[in-house]
């Protein structure tokens, strides 16, 4: 099959940990509201002290938010919340 050289071809990689991180965030939110708990001050729990048995493993949630870095989650949480009030338009 021969290949169409005159057209340029786009390629958009989405950074994995960005979006990874986001993704896992929702789940475990996802997970702790399903159990009854509330998502905020676990999270918080988890990030404050690292102990994962502040994170329900109800839906892998536990497991998922083991493989990030804490900073990285309060860094992905910071990032949003700067978006959601429209600080990062402010100059």
């Amino acid at each position: 099959m021969a290949q169409d050289l005159g057209h340029t071809q786009f390629f958009k990689v989405e950074t994995p940990q960005e979006t990874a991180v986001g993704k896992i965030l929702e789940v475990v939110y996802e997970a702790m509201v399903e159990k009854g708990y509330n998502p905020v001050n676990q999270i918080v729990g988890y990030i404050m002290s690292g102990d994962p048995t502040y994170i329900t493993s109800h839906n892998g949630a536990r497991s998922l938010i083991s493989k990030v870095e804490r900073d990285e989650l309060v860094e992905e949480m910071l990032t949003a919340y700067i978006h959601n009030n429209n600080w990062d338009q402010k100059k």
